[in-house]
């Protein structure tokens, strides 16, 4: 359980202790820059877009999804300072069919998901899919921009 109820002389503790919090992340966000660092993907097409990102972890390969990327916004798909090099992106046009795709094959999901290990993939009850390689140069964030011509693996060639 996440959270419980506390006695009653513990509040007084809670109150002092987020208090503190409170005023220390007050004037760490007032000197803190305004750029923020994400991995951000950036749909500029007219349809709903939902997106998988891939990247390797301690544990390993790891692949997260669905994002709903709506028309003409962003999403973020890793909050904070990028920790790797490279990560994979596949993301998928809800409205026309079309995809944004690569040639390195990770595990997804019909729906929300997050998978370890990018072998077996139906085997562990997964499909396989395509991803597409993002060398972020070890940059603290990176944008993705999906425009209205999705790529597709035929067209990679």
């Amino acid at each position: 359980m996440l959270f419980r109820k506390l006695p009653n002389s513990c509040f007084a503790i809670v109150r002092s202790v987020t208090f503190t919090a409170l005023a220390t992340g007050a004037l760490i966000l007032v000197s803190a820059p305004d750029a923020k660092a994400d991995f951000r993907v950036c749909n500029g097409t007219q349809s709903l877009v939902g997106g998988a990102i891939g990247y390797r972890t301690a544990e390993g390969w790891v692949t997260e999804g669905w994002w709903q990327i709506p028309a003409n916004s962003c999403a973020t798909l890793i909050e904070g300072q990028l920790g790797s090099r490279y990560y994979y992106l596949y993301a998928e046009d809800a409205g026309g069919g079309g995809r944004w795709a690569g040639n390195i094959n990770m595990c997804v999901a019909d729906n929300e998901f997050r998978v370890v290990g990018v072998d077996d993939c139906f085997a562990r009850g997964f499909q396989r899919v395509g991803f597409k390689e993002y060398d972020t140069g070890r940059q603290g964030s990176w944008m993705v921009q999906l425009s209205d011509a999705p790529e597709t693996p035929e067209s990679q060639n």
